[in-house]
């Protein structure tokens, strides 16, 4: 059985007896970081849009759209000082970075309780506001000394109503809460993901999404979110434990500009980069939700 995103057009119900077109429209220049520059001026790094589409349940993979547009990256998380450098001379031990947190800025207490002990790897999805579908990505690691050393943060969206701390299929809400993170795949080859990898043309999105921006490539690369599904299973599997109506099919993929149906979607080279950096053995989680939500 596969699993749609929710973020299929048709809602991921695809008539059995109808042949899927398997050739997508000619893709479109990737959106990736891009570095301008101009004499006498510092150059700018435009962030390509971030892929993040909820996926339906049964049926062929499908990609999310959304109803906001994109706001203005907002500021990275503040609170994290830069390392310091170790003093010269220093004798005894060796000098450990200074400014690194003990706790992930901005994760409260509730929401740290449902961390596993064992994970050495948070990606923390916070958005903007509880129904917008607007969020920031970023990847924490846990240090030998137990302190959290923060990745780069990434423009992100989420769906087109925001957060929901009960997810329900089709409610156009992303789940809030603390997942892991086991397998992967996507239309395009492996990238060198370091999760298990499902390479399949079965991950079609098509259509337009929420803004009327094309979905062609938001499931090139996909990472699914552990939410209502049986971990160790190909993303495109539609078994669903806590049944149909809690909905499913809820990944982290490639971005298209504006909301998904549930999924956190993020620029496709910071797909890449993720699927090259997260490590099985480090047991990876997403922590996801409004920040007001996180911070409890």
């Amino acid at each position: 059985m596969t699993a749609t995103p929710s973020d299929a057009p048709d809602g991921g119900r695809d008539d059995p007896g109808r042949v899927r077109n398997r050739h997508r429209r000619p893709r479109r220049t990737r959106r990736r970081p891009v570095l301008m520059a101009t004499a006498g001026a510092v150059g700018l790094v435009v962030a390509g849009a971030g892929y993040l589409v909820v996926c339906r349940h049964g049926g062929t993979a499908v990609a999310d759209d959304g109803r906001h547009p994109p706001t203005a990256a907002a500021p990275a998380p503040t609170g994290v000082a830069t390392a310091a450098k170790a003093a010269p001379n220093a004798s005894g031990p060796a000098a450990r970075p200074a400014g690194l947190p003990a706790v992930i800025p901005g994760i409260g207490p509730r929401t740290r309780a449902e961390i596993p002990a064992a994970s050495r790897q948070v990606l923390v999805a916070a958005g903007k506001a509880r129904s917008s579908s607007d969020t920031r990505v970023t990847l924490w690691s846990r240090t030998a000394d137990g302190h959290w050393k923060p990745g780069a943060t990434w423009p992100a969206h989420n769906a087109l109503h925001g957060w929901t701390a009960s997810h329900h299929a089709g409610d156009l809400h992303s789940p809030i809460g603390v997942f892991t993170l086991h397998d992967a795949g996507g239309f395009d080859a492996d990238p060198g993901s370091k999760l298990p990898y499902h390479h399949s043309a079965a991950f079609q999105a098509g259509g337009v999404g929420f803004d009327g921006e094309t979905l062609d490539d938001a499931f090139d690369y996909v990472i699914a979110i552990d939410y209502n599904r049986v971990p160790g299973t190909s993303p495109l599997d539609g078994t669903q434990p806590l049944g149909a109506g809690r909905g499913g099919g809820i990944w982290v993929h490639v971005d298209h500009g504006g909301p998904t149906h549930g999924c956190v979607s993020i620029p496709a080279s910071r797909m890449v980069e993720l699927l090259r950096t997260l490590l099985p053995a480090e047991h990876p989680v997403i922590v996801m939700g409004d920040r007001a939500s996180l911070a409890t």
